[in-house]
């Protein structure tokens, strides 16, 4: 195993019930990189997210975190995370956007705590790592999709995290905005120096942005440089989906058919 992996999983299964969704996963993400884990529907792509995050505990495997045994790690500060569930956060709610961002320091604070300079200087840090600067005082229900998630991810980022996963963070967001939403967290990665491991269905989006790509259908069929998943033929990418998939590059932009998006 690398000295630089931020997360080793070996031999990692997991069943709910009968039902084996994942089998015999390894993989490794290292530090900087940003890594998209695609596949098609129950493929085990959020389960596999849920058993890195503890929420889950495999029945066959290991997982390391930051080079310490997952059941004996401790500083969960370090990793950040934004689930689907975000996007059905209540409209309704009334919390400024600040509000809502200062929320993710509880962890360090204590509920209904005075956060101080210091997590003042935090949060406004956060906002504008994720371009809502503008919007700081605004009521979180007032806002779009996008801009939502926007915040989410704020939140995720106020306690400082060395590793943020985000579970299908594009659901919700104006297919014209999603761009934008891919540039913001490629920013992130590269600005910021955060490592970012991202579920999505959105294939030909995220092989533009990730510098590695994980192909997961019940076992990993692929992981390795976004360069090489787009090197791979369409039938590999067919078996890896069950399904036909036809992934097109152009210059820069990467296309895809067949796929669920």
């Amino acid at each position: 195993m690398s000295s630089n992996s931020i997360i080793e999983i070996e031999n990692v299964s997991y069943r709910y019930d009968n039902l084996w969704v994942l089998e015999n996963i390894n993989l490794q993400i290292e530090k900087g990189s940003f890594v998209g884990i695609v596949g098609p529907n129950g493929s085990g792509k959020s389960t596999l997210l849920k058993i890195i995050l503890g929420l889950l505990k495999p029945q066959k495997g290991t997982i390391r975190l930051f080079g310490v045994e997952q059941q004996k790690f401790k500083e969960w500060d370090r990793i950040g995370y934004v689930s689907q569930k975000a996007n059905s956060f209540n409209s309704a709610f009334p919390a400024t956007v600040f509000e809502v961002v200062a929320s993710g320091l509880t962890k360090k604070t204590g509920l209904f705590k005075f956060i101080g300079k210091e997590g003042k200087k935090a949060v406004l840090q956060a906002i504008r790592a994720v371009g809502m600067e503008a919007f700081m005082n605004r009521n979180i229900g007032e806002l779009s999709g996008g801009q939502q998630q926007r915040v989410f991810i704020a939140r995720a980022l106020v306690s400082q995290p060395e590793l943020l996963i985000l579970d299908e963070p594009t659901v919700g967001v104006d297919v014209q905005n999603v761009q934008s939403f891919y540039n913001m967290l490629e920013e992130l990665n590269q600005k910021w120096g955060i490592t970012l491991l991202l579920v999505s269905h959105d294939v030909g989006t995220i092989t533009t942005k990730v510098s590695h790509v994980a192909c997961l259908n019940k076992s990993l069929h692929f992981h390795g440089k976004t360069t090489e998943f787009e090197q791979c033929k369409d039938k590999n990418l067919s078996m890896f989906y069950g399904h036909d998939v036809h992934l097109l590059s152009h210059e820069h932009e990467v296309h895809q058919e067949g796929v669920n998006v």
